[in-house]
Parts: C-alpha cells; structure tokens; sequence
C-alpha cells in the first residue's frame, strides 16, 4: 500500500550559487560519506531528502544528517536513516522506501514513494 509520494527538483547553478554563499552547508546538508560527490550528485542529493518529506508528509524534526542515501554495488541508491527520521518513518508506517534520483544538465531531480503494509 502507498501511503505517500515526493518528489523534488533542484536548479543545480542556483544550487552551487548557493553553496558558494555559505559553504558550511555542505557539512550541514549531507553526511561525510556523501560531501566528497559531484555537484550534480549533491543536488540529486538534496532533492531525494526533500522527496523524502514530502512522501512522510510530516517534516517535524526531520534532521538532515538522519538521512543519509548510499547506492549498492549496481549504483541503485537507497536511504539509510537514523536517528528521528527512522523513527518517524516507522511511525507513518511505511515499511519500504522507493528512491529514484536523475541529473541532467542544469536540472537534479528525486522520486521518493514511501510503502506500507495493507491496513
């Protein structure tokens, strides 16, 4: 059962614009595992953490080092969560995390559909 869907967009010039402004974002918005990627990867990056909110429905306490994604051997990526974002996802039921992310150009994007069992 579906019990939400996100998906996001990010502007990846406006994007490096903004990490020029404030570099200290970087260490704010991503894990050390993630920090040393491409911009295009970051920003798709970003995008799926957003995805992730908008399919939980509930940003409260949402914290964005408790989202971490990874990608398996074939590069299909997934997230690992920790600390209140797991427990909230748990929370809302959901089960499964669906992760698509995609760049292209001057555009990064993120799919997120968030599973449950039937009720």
């Amino acid at each position: 059962m579906i019990i939400g869907v996100g998906v996001d967009i990010v502007d990846v010039p406006r994007f490096k614009r903004s990490l020029s402004r404030t570099p200290a974002l970087v260490t704010r918005l991503f894990a050390e595992s993630e920090r040393a990627l491409s911009l295009r990867s970051l920003a798709a990056r970003f995008a799926a953490k957003e995805a992730l909110v908008k399919a939980v429905g509930d940003p409260t306490g949402f914290r964005w080092h408790d989202v971490e994604i990874v990608s398996d051997a074939h590069g299909k990526p997934s997230f690992r969560l920790a600390g209140f974002a797991a427990e909230s996802v748990a929370a809302h039921g959901i089960g499964v995390l669906h992760l698509s992310m995609s760049h292209d150009g001057d555009s990064a994007c993120a799919f997120v559909v968030a599973e449950g069992g039937a009720q």
